[in-house]
């Protein structure tokens, strides 16, 4: 099997999501699970790197990764219960995790594929994985490791209440200066950087990643795509929106993708992308990868001119 191009490391886990009084569907998920699938979804060689249990809900993310065309080569299943993300409400989105000694926290990067890494460009790193030891600094040294070996970092810090964990804040500002690309919420700064306006939040951030190309989103307000070299901004693509659980991941996922897949677009061509991709995951129930096809069609539309 060809090693990919892309892979995501973090977690795996199942969402459980409250659609009414006493009824709840479950569903696969997990930032860096959603970001892998998104990016193989739209044709680009990926894998999402991680432990899950080895009971029923494991065995659901294995098939689901093998079904977005994920290398699955790289998920370790182990004797561990599940790590489970409890959704009372998604819209707006709101999550508590249930995961002593789960089997995400055992994950084991002596034990990936020998030759897994040899084509491997971006790595992906970010949410609640950072603020789960010990795995958290095990990802922080592999993420050292990896830029150390030439692959480009991206990383989304996607926060939770799980992340107020003592180690966080130097783990961020770590990943914060190896990372090429951060994907960062508004709802992100304000809990990163409280005390400051989104103005000089964003300049912290900067200062912290001067190398970085940041994509700055900010929901139905579009998002904005800042690096060294300058800044684009995007309006939000009109949708039907059914909630916005995975737009966050569909739109890093999607800048990913039109990076590797189309290295000729310009900044502003990979940014569009990317809102279309999170335009289209906004329009299904939970965390929806759409295909390359389904992306190009949402750009084609009159309004997304």
């Amino acid at each position: 099997m060809t090693p990919p191009q892309f892979i995501a490391f973090g977690e795996a886990l199942t969402d459980f999501i409250r659609v009414d009084t006493d009824t709840w569907h479950s569903r696969p998920g997990g930032a860096g699970w959603n970001v892998a699938r998104v990016v193989g979804r739209l044709g680009v060689g990926a894998a999402f790197a991680g432990a899950v249990s080895d009971d029923l809900l494991g065995r659901q993310l294995l098939e689901a990764s093998a079904a977005a065309s994920l290398d699955t080569r790289f998920i370790q299943p182990l004797p561990y219960p599940p790590l489970l993300a409890m959704v009372p409400s998604s819209q707006p989105p709101s999550y508590f995790f249930v995961g002593d000694n789960s089997a995400d926290l055992h994950f084991d990067p002596a034990r990936l594929p020998p030759d897994g890494l040899d084509a491997l460009r971006i790595a992906y790193f970010g949410s609640i994985s950072l603020a789960r030891p010990p795995l958290a600094d095990r990802l922080l040294a592999l993420a050292r490791e990896l830029a150390a070996r030439g692959a480009a970092i991206a990383f989304d810090p996607n926060m939770r209440s799980a992340m107020s964990e003592a180690g966080y804040r130097r783990r961020f500002e770590a990943l914060a200066g190896l990372a090429s690309y951060i994907k960062v919420s508004d709802e992100d700064l304000q809990q990163l950087f409280p005390a400051q306006d989104q103005t000089h939040a964003l300049e912290a951030l900067r200062r912290l990643a001067p190398q970085a190309a940041i994509l700055f989103t900010r929901g139905a307000d579009g998002m904005s795509l800042i690096s060294p070299d300058g800044e684009q901004e995007q309006p939000a693509l009109p949708a039907a929106v059914a909630d916005t659980i995975g737009c966050g991941d569909a739109s890093i996922g999607g800048l990913i993708a039109s990076l590797l897949k189309h290295p000729a677009r310009t900044m502003a061509e990979h940014l569009r992308f990317a809102a279309a991709t999170a335009a289209c995951t906004a329009g299904h129930a939970g965390a929806y990868a759409p295909d390359e096809t389904m992306v190009n069609a949402k750009l084609a539309l009159p309004s997304a001119a």
